[in-house]
């Protein structure tokens, strides 16, 4: 069900930034979605004042218009509040998510967003869109989150969409930083491995690896780090080997 939810949706994207705005525009055209782009809050207004799209996805920092403005004007205006509006923030402090909630934002998204959390996040919006309308789901709220239903007794789905966004956004997060100490570690093993004690050859200069394999020096540096050689002649052997 979820996959077709990107068909034929129609994505209104505002964005001043034209590199953004067409980056994103690539990406959620490869994936089946119809985008129309707005350059600030205003004229994505008065876009809206005769089209209805499936959703909106804006950023927060704009010219004339901010995005929580932009989504307060939505919210407030009948014909357009069940328009889902998905801000795109820095998320640095407390107060982004307060003033998500109070301009009433369905969901939020990082920038520079992640493409398959930015596609994670529209679906997860849509597909709670068209479980929320379903008839039959009359003690609760059902809700689509980590490709399971769930039934919410809540009026306020809304806070749980941001709550869900801000956990999403703490994995995400998390998962960076794990890659980047796993990234350091090897790093510093790598240091530690060419500043330690090595056995080497008085003679042929060969160097004993940890498995007791004696290997040139170029052999041994090369698997032991990044570096790599390039072979020439010092004025000194070029006089002993290379005499005229």
């Amino acid at each position: 069900m979820v996959e077709a939810l990107t068909k034929k949706v129609e994505v209104l994207v505002v964005e001043d930034s034209a590199a953004d705005a067409m980056a994103i525009r690539l990406f959620l055209e490869s994936n089946d979605f119809h985008v129309t782009v707005m350059a600030d809050g205003k004229k994505a207004l008065s876009y809206l004042s005769e089209n209805n799209p499936n959703l909106i996805l804006s950023d927060v920092v704009m010219p004339n218009m901010n995005g929580y403005d932009l989504c307060r004007a939505v919210k407030s205006k009948q014909e357009l509040s069940n328009i889902p509006v998905i801000l795109v923030t820095s998320l640095i402090e407390p107060e982004d998510i307060i003033n998500g909630l109070k301009c009433g934002a369905d969901n939020f998204v990082t920038k520079p967003f992640n493409p398959t959390l930015l596609l994670s996040q529209i679906r997860y919006i849509l597909a709670n869109r068209e479980l929320r309308q379903n008839p039959h789901a009359d003690f609760g709220i059902e809700i689509y989150f980590a490709g399971q239903k769930h039934l919410i007794n809540s009026d306020r789905i809304q806070i749980l969409d941001l709550l869900f966004a801000t956990y999403e956004h703490s994995m995400q997060q998390m998962r960076e930083l794990t890659r980047i100490n796993k990234e350091l570690r090897q790093a510093t093993k790598t240091i530690k491995t060419l500043e330690g004690i090595l056995p080497i050859c008085s003679y042929c200069k060969k160097i004993r690896d940890e498995k007791g394999f004696w290997q040139s020096v170029e052999r041994y540096v090369s698997r032991h780090s990044k570096a790599e050689f390039s072979h020439g002649v010092c004025p000194k052997c070029f006089e002993e080997h290379c005499p005229e």
